[in-house]
């Protein structure tokens, strides 16, 4: 029986036009885009979390050049295999006069010997090095490679552009499971693109597996719904690499217990998860997250001791590092919580994708040249230092969001403070411009 590729895989995007999620390298006028049109790509170094289109990229760029590819994964590799791909690149150099495109993925695994043999061939144009990583560059590349290549950073699929992934991949007829009588119930998009948490492949792994378990009906046709879900995950999708462990599901359990202030809980899961082998620098990575999100300014000094678990943990390893992980989770799981910085910068993107390209006001603008003064660029601005608890009556907004507002704190922990302080500041601006009006 012939076997045909993932999903995941068959539904890789083609063109850069097709890529989700990315836009601020593919779109036109922005680096990937321009650096295709005009034939000069230099070597970079993605980093990004899994699924976010690492290796898609990689392969659209060299389709677009026309290069020689030669993808590596540090995983498996060695120097030997470093140097055998040098080689074949000198000889495609010679023979057709173009750099090979040599695609590494996960090259932080590499040390520092292997990242080296890069170096001269990156330098003499016989090689364009795209690197993939998870991992801050800064920490897991060497100086002298960073040096030679550009860093560009991939942003996790937000739940609309895996849900746009997942409709695409039932509708599609020739790729996905269009000619399969393969529909979705409601809702059931929406939940898939929740449990990938930002990673397309995933996405469409779990989509493959509630298909390929769905009962069809009568007439053949194949309805996938929510109730199937956790049953599809069961089937090993989400299982952990290293000891079958439900992957997302623990650092969803992990999450809603922190969010829960459950302490005991959070701590339990976090010792399954770092019991199962999972990387400690995943979950440093959602604590950072969780600090942001649901504790937010209720606590500020969460964010500062999640970050500093994370530099623990790098720095000492395990099992050393484990205890600063512990005490990051005990801290964010009684510490007060607030989701209002992440509602906040919610309704502040919304805005500003609604609004688009809105200029700011006249006095809020720079005004470095002398021409720029005359037109009354920074005309009538006003420096709050001057001003009685440097506070001033002077608009912000564009005209069309003036009077808005996205940013509501809870009364909870130092949010408490800040609505205080938002409110007594609302009251005296009120009163300056009465005074101001008469």
């Amino acid at each position: 029986m012939e076997s045909s590729p993932p999903l995941a895989d068959r539904m890789r995007p083609r063109t850069l036009r097709e890529v989700r999620g990315q836009e601020h390298l593919t779109a036109p006028g922005r680096l990937l885009y321009q650096a295709l049109k005009a034939d000069h790509l230099p070597s970079l170094i993605f980093w990004g979390p899994p699924g976010c289109g690492k290796t898609t990229l990689a392969r659209i760029i060299a389709a677009e050049v026309g290069s020689h590819f030669e993808p590596m994964s540090a995983v498996m590799a060695g120097v030997r295999d470093v140097r055998l791909v040098v080689e074949r690149a000198k000889e495609e150099k010679q023979r057709a006069g173009k750099a090979t495109i040599l695609f590494v993925d996960e090259i932080h695994r590499f040390n520092k010997g292997q990242q080296d043999a890069f170096l001269p061939y990156v330098e003499d144009g016989t090689i364009i090095l795209l690197g993939a990583t998870t991992e801050n560059p800064s920490f897991e590349l060497n100086g002298a490679l960073l040096s030679r290549t550009r860093v560009v950073t991939l942003n996790a699929l937000s739940t609309e552009d895996l849900v746009h992934i997942i409709r695409e991949a039932v509708e599609d007829p020739q790729r996905g499971l269009g000619s399969g009588g393969v529909s979705l119930s409601d809702g059931t998009a929406q939940a898939i693109a929740e449990a990938a948490d930002g990673d397309a492949r995933l996405a469409l792994n779990i989509l493959e597996t509630l298909s390929s378990i769905a009962q069809a009906k009568e007439d053949g046709q194949i309805e996938l719904g929510k109730d199937a879900l956790e049953s599809a995950m069961l089937h090993g999708v989400l299982r952990h690499d290293k000891a079958g462990e439900a992957h997302y599901n623990l650092i969803s359990a992990l999450h809603k217990s922190l969010r829960s202030s459950d302490v005991d809980a959070s701590l339990y899961w976090l010792a399954r998860m770092l019991g199962a082998g999972e990387d400690g620098l995943y979950v440093a990575r959602r604590l950072i997250r969780f600090a942001s999100e649901d504790v937010g300014n209720a606590d500020p000094q969460a964010l500062q001791v999640a970050l500093g678990a994370k530099e623990a943990y790098h720095f000492t390893g395990r099992p050393e590092g484990e205890l600063a992980l512990a005490q990051a989770v005990i801290y964010l799981a009684t510490a007060p919580k607030s989701n209002s910085v992440y509602t906040a910068y919610e309704a502040a993107k919304e805005a500003a994708k609604k609004w688009g390209s809105l200029p700011p006001p006249m006095h809020l603008r720079n005004a470095p040249t002398a021409l720029m003064k005359e037109l009354g660029y920074g005309s009538g601005y006003q420096y709050a230092h001057d001003y009685e608890d440097a506070l001033v009556t002077q608009e912000h907004f564009p005209e069309p969001l003036v009077g808005q507002r996205y940013y509501f704190p809870v009364a909870r922990g130092y949010e408490r403070e800040i609505e205080k302080r938002l409110a007594y500041w609302q009251k005296l601006k009120k009163e300056r411009k009465r005074v101001d009006i008469r």
